[in-house]
């Protein structure tokens, strides 16, 4: 057994890529990398976010902390967070998080001067750093550039007035949700569908087809031309069993074979825009190989560099 490595590289593959949408394969690995690459995502890669809020005026119908939570989830861009220091951890402000190196000055001031009702948003937000703004979303799908002005903080009536300043510093969603950079995180196991033929071709095309209908998603379907079943979309199949039921219903148990394949998985990730989707995946194999070095328990551990350099290399390449 001596000189045996149990090393894995793990692989990736980009299906689908936008800025705020990710899917790609993970595959010669287990379920314990790919959840915790999934829970690293969500909660431990680094973003900014308002967490100290100074009310000088506030005439509006919101009172001061319902404004200053609506500010805190508010995704400002994070491009630079995994530089930045934690305000607990600063030694050029002495931990109190208000200066360049660990935090973020942003200011507001609107007043309502018309009869008309002034929405006062995200736009409205001035920051100290050009580098960490309010998130735009005016290119996202369903909006007109010229429709969409920023996130809702407050609603002023005339005479009403908001004026405020706001720090934003570092933070990880395991603190709170709103420094997570991830909408969402989720990954399945690649299923293997395998039809057996032979005992398929004794049914008729009837049958074929109730059998094809008793799947919630479309995974099977008949071909016009030679009246077969086949798998057209096997990553629909949710594991919910109905197609194995039914075979044996029919009396034709053993009608398919399906599997989930231990070391491939599936990932969709949804950015919040704080993070792009390809960038939150290498912060957060980062922060995985972070963590990963900090448990090594002697010198023959495989060092997480050899466990996930090459995955994060791929990705910067890909």
């Amino acid at each position: 057994m001596e000189g045996k490595s149990y090393q894995r590289l793990p692989r990736v593959k980009i299906r689908e890529m936008r800025d705020d949408y990710l899917k790609f394969e993970l595959r010669d690995t287990d379920a314990s990398v790919a959840n915790a690459l999934r829970r690293v995502m969500i909660a431990e890669v680094p973003t900014v976010a308002i967490d100290l809020v100074e009310i000088e005026i506030n005439s509006s119908v919101l009172n001061d902390e319902f404004i200053a939570h609506r500010l805190g989830l508010i995704p400002l861009t994070s491009d630079r967070a995994m530089s930045m220091r934690f305000s607990r951890d600063c030694d050029a402000c002495d931990g109190d998080g208000q200066c360049e190196f660990c935090s973020v000055e942003f200011h507001l001031r609107a007043k309502c001067h018309s009869d008309q009702t002034l929405d006062v948003t995200s736009k409205d937000l001035l920051s100290s750093d050009h580098t960490v703004v309010p998130v735009d979303f005016s290119d996202s799908s369903g909006f007109e550039s010229s429709e969409q002005k920023g996130i809702i903080i407050v609603k002023l009536r005339r005479g009403q007035e908001l004026r405020l300043r706001a720090i934003a510093r570092k933070g990880i969603g395991k603190d709170h949700a709103k420094w997570s950079p991830a909408a969402t995180v989720t990954f399945m196991y690649e299923p293997d569908i395998r039809i057996n033929e032979e005992l398929m071709d004794t049914l008729t095309l009837e049958e074929k087809k109730a059998w094809v209908e008793s799947s919630p998603t479309k995974v099977f379907d008949i071909d016009p031309k030679t009246d077969k079943v086949v798998v057209v979309d096997p990553e629909a199949y949710t594991y919910d069993d109905e197609v194995i039921k039914k075979a044996e219903a029919m009396g034709k148990s053993g009608l398919v074979d399906i599997t989930a394949r231990e070391d491939s998985f599936i990932f969709t990730v949804e950015s919040t825009g704080a993070i792009k989707a390809a960038q939150l995946l290498l912060n957060a194999i980062e922060v995985l190989k972070q963590k990963l070095d900090a448990v090594r328990l002697s010198e023959d551990t495989v060092e997480a560099d050899d466990q996930f350099g090459e995955l994060g290399a791929h990705m910067r390449g890909g």
